[in-house]
Formats: C-alpha cells, structure tokens, sequence
C-alpha cells in the first residue's frame, strides 16, 4: 500500500476544495452576508492541512487497483467532512451528522436533505449545496487529473473507481487528456442549459443553482416547492437537460467525433425507449388528475426524466400519483441512467447486460453444448464483465437489503423505510410516503442518518471502493 501516496492525493483534495469553496464565498460577498466568515476560515484550514500533506512529495508514485480504490473512497469522504464545516460554522444547523448528511447528498449528487425550508438559508449556503452538485457530479478525482499527473501515468485506476458504470475506457491515449475531454463537455452542457434558462426569463442566482444541480443530476433546489413554482418552459428546459446528462458523455465525444452511429449504441436506445415508455403509461395513468394531456405529459415527463436521472427535482407530489405511476417510477430508481453519464442507479447498461445473461443461460439449458456469449453492439461482452456485473448486483442486494433492515427499527412504514434506502443508494433524493418530494430526511435518528449516508457514498462510488476500506487485507503491505 503506498500509504504517501494516499497522503499527497487527500491533501491536494483539500487544496482544491479550498479553491471550490470561492464560489459560495463569492455569493456571501454579493448579498453581504455574514457567512463570508465561515467560507473564509473553511478556505484557511483546508489550504494549511491541504500544504501540510503535499508538502512533501513521495518518491515511488505508483498506484494499482487497490490505491485507487482506497484514494477515492477516503478522498470523497474528506471532501465531504470539511465541506460540512460551512453549515456547522454559519449556524444554519448545529448538528455535526446533520451537516454531514446534507455534504455528502450534495457532493454524491443525491439531493436528500435535511433541510424543511430551503428558502430560509442564506443564498451562500444554497450556492455552496448546489454547487456540491456539479463538483461531484463528474468527480472530483477527475477533476484533479486536468491539472495534476497524480500517479505517473497510472491514474487509470483512480478513474476507473471513481466514474460510474460497469467499464471505463479512454477516449484518447493519455488518462489526462481524456479528462479534460470529459469536463469540457460538462462544462458546456452546464454553460448551455444556464443560457437557456436566462432566456427563459429564469433568474440569475436560481439559473446558476439549478444548472449546478441539474448537471450533476442532484436536485438541490433554492425553493421550497423545487421547481413546481417556475414556468412551464423552464420546467420542460430543465427535463431536456436532466435527460441530456443521463447520457453517457462518451457519447458527445462521438458525436463531436462525427461517429454518430457508434453514438446512439445500444445502451442510449436503450435508455430512450425507457423514457418514451415510462412517460407514455405515467402519462395515461395521471391524466385525469390534471387539466389537459399537455399538463400531464409535461408532469409526467419531468418526474421519469428526474427519477432515471437521479436527479430529484419535482413539479408535483408524484406520491399522490395512482400505484402504476409510482410503480414505474421506483422501477426506474433502480435502472438509473447510463454509465459514464453524472447520474446514479443500477445503470442502464448492467441492465442490459443482466437480462442478455440470463437469456443466455436459459439457451444453455435448452443447448447445453452451444456456445454463444453476451453481445452488445454487435460485439462480446468479456466474461470478466459479466461476472463483475453479476457481483455488483448481487453486492446492490445485499447492501440494500441490510439498510432497510438497519433503518426499520425505527418504526416507520415499509415503503417509507424501502424508498428512502432506493433514493439514498442510487441517488435520487426524493421517495415516497415520510420522504417523498415535499418531504425531506431530517427525522431520521443518528444511527440512521449514518446509514444513509454510506448508501449514498457507497452508490455515487460504485459500491466497492467504500467496501474495500472494510476489508482487512486492504491495508496489509
């Protein structure tokens, strides 16, 4: 274990973390507000801690798979204790598991909160929730690849556990390159989805946040109602682009490419016929508790687009919906959006993968002596990936299974207790009943805030970084 290396890295996720912390500061600037202060300070200790541990620069920089996982799972977890510092430091909560939560639904881009009433903080703490969004939403240790050679060209290994999905791939020969890739497209998403929310009369402050959360498919919100109170030409905006970021980014670097065939593969046709369907039933499902099909399709498409992305906005209580509506939207908790994209779940592509899986082992049931592996796109899925595929959901189920039990000691119902752990592991924010979308998480107890907060961090990093740390051999030289 190359424990200095592990070193160098959290340190420099403090330093940066001290440079994202400018923007809140900024906002604290602007509207004069006295949480200047505690963005200031915050910025001080992470700088001294983030020099005190890059100070020196360790000789053997080489990471392998078992660094990599380590780094990424403690730097998302250092990043999320000195983020909460704000929070603790404004006043706005004096709980320290509370600011914890509400850090880590941030930079996990799950969108939970613990919050009753947005509206009531200062516009430099909502800009510093919102903004957890978009940093986390591609990843931090990405991030940090655009600047820094971390590991000595090795730096594959720290992309690999830290993107979501079942395979991560270069789009160029060098890992930094396709980094910077990566978030030039988000960034231009994130500018372009902020030009047409200003167009669209959106002000400037809500257009930033709701760009920050819609990017990183978050669902932070500046309002108390979300977005039910915009107009509907924002709210149809905003489902576009929540959909946009559930794609997977290589995809737009195809795109760009003029390879437009290879775009469109399998897993996005697979995606958008999801979509289409989804909102198609919901749609006929709630159409006759609004006024007209425009109003239900538009609700309709909003809720799937901000369930599959995992993004967590809402326009309407969709726990009031009939049980097919709310059916299809647990379902799609589950399948999330695609690998490689900023949103959470299963994946779509592991979907895929499971059912082809199975389809296959019932032909070798029928035809024991024929050979036939899982294709997509017209090309066979390694058998190291499948098995991975069949881990993770075996590792999802477990996982899951464990936290409904933890939490269902307290006594609430099944589906608040089944939805809550749904929304947290894959993502989401918002689930039915206690937690639906007009609710939030603050009633939880400690111990089941603790919970959660691993599902979260545990299903923004893919699961297995976070059980890698529980596993003794990890740490062993």
């Amino acid at each position: 274990m190359n424990y200095k290396m592990i070193r160098q890295t959290l340190g420099w996720i403090l330093i940066f973390e001290a440079v994202f912390f400018c923007i809140p500061l900024i906002t604290a600037i602007v509207y004069k507000e006295s949480a200047v202060w505690s963005f200031l300070i915050c910025i001080a200790i992470c700088l001294v801690l983030g020099r005190l541990l890059t100070f020196k620069k360790p000789k053997d920089t080489t990471l392998y798979s078992r660094e990599g996982f380590v780094i990424v799972a403690l730097s998302w977890i250092v990043m999320s204790i000195f983020g909460c510092l704000p929070f603790l430091m404004s006043g706005v909560t004096t709980s320290f598991i509370d600011a914890l939560f509400e850090t880590v639904s941030g930079f996990t881009t799950t969108g939970a909160s613990i919050f009753p009433a947005v509206e009531d903080l200062p516009y430099s703490i909502n800009m510093w929730r919102c903004f957890t969004h978009w940093i986390g939403g591609m990843g931090v240790l990405v991030f940090l690849m655009v600047f820094l050679p971390l590991s000595g060209g090795q730096n594959m290994h720290l992309m690999k556990a830290e993107s979501p999905g079942p395979s991560v791939s270069k789009l160029v020969p060098r890992v930094r390159t396709t980094a910077l890739i990566l978030y030039a497209i988000y960034f231009a998403l994130t500018v372009t989805e902020l030009v047409v929310l200003l167009i669209l009369k959106m002000p400037l402050y809500d257009a930033i946040c709701a760009s920050f959360g819609t990017a990183g498919t978050g669902g932070f919100g500046v309002k108390n109602d979300s977005m039910a109170s915009y107009s509907p030409a924002i709210q149809i905006a905003v489902t576009v682009f929540m959909l946009l970021f559930s794609i997977n980014f290589t995809s737009y670097f195809l795109i760009l490419s003029l390879k437009i065939k290879d775009a469109f593969n399998c897993e996005v046709r697979t995606f958008l016929f999801i979509v289409f369907a989804s909102v198609g039933l919901i749609t006929l499902n709630v159409y006759s508790s609004f006024d007209s099909l425009g109003e239900a399709l538009r609700h309709a498409a909003f809720s799937l687009a901000s369930i599959i992305s995992t993004t967590g906005y809402a326009t309407v209580d969709f726990d009031l919906w009939p049980s097919l509506a709310k059916g299809i939207l647990v379902l799609s908790m589950f399948i999330g959006a695609c690998a490689g994209s900023t949103g959470g779940g299963v994946k779509v592509s592991r979907v895929v993968i499971l059912i082809k899986g199975v389809i296959n082992e019932l032909r070798t049931f029928i035809h024991p002596r024929q050979v036939k592996k899982v294709s997509m796109d017209s090309r066979s899925v390694e058998d190291a990936t499948v098995r991975a595929v069949m881990v993770y959901i075996a590792c999802f189920v477990v996982i899951f299974i464990g936290s409904v039990l933890l939490i269902s000691w307290e006594g609430h119902s099944l589906t608040t207790n089944f939805t809550a752990v749904a929304a947290t592991l894959n993502n989401i924010g918002p689930g039915l009943e206690a937690v639906g979308p007009t609710q939030n998480f603050a009633f939880w107890s400690i111990p089941s805030k603790l919970v959660l907060i691993f599902d979260m961090l545990a299903g923004r990093l893919e699961l297995f970084p976070m059980l890698v740390l529980f596993y003794v051999r990890t740490w062993k030289k």
